[in-house]
C-alpha cells in the first residue's frame, strides 16, 4: 500500500478513537507520537469510505491487536 493509505490512532480510555494523517500532525495536536498506533487503511475504503467508516474499521484493528485475534 502507498504511504497515503495509512492513519495514525490512538484509542481513549472510553473507547473512542482519534485519527491522525502522520504523526507531525498528532504531536501539533498536543499528542505523544508514541502513543499513535499505525493502522494500514484498504485504498476502496481509504478513498471512497466515510469518516465514521474509516473510523469503525481503525477501532476494530485497535481492538484485534488489543485481544491477539488479528
Amino acid at each position: 500500500m502507498s504511504e497515503n493509505d495509512a492513519l495514525y490512532a490512538i484509542r481513549h480510555a472510553d473507547g473512542s478513537v482519534s485519527l491522525y494523517i502522520d504523526e507531525e500532525y498528532a504531536a501539533e495536536r498536543g499528542v505523544d507520537p508514541a502513543t499513535l498506533t499505525r493502522v494500514e487503511i484498504p485504498r476502496e475504503l481509504f478513498s471512497t469510505g466515510s469518516v465514521q467508516q474509516v473510523r469503525e474499521y481503525v477501532a476494530q484493528y485497535l481492538e484485534s491487536q488489543q485481544t491477539g485475534t488479528a
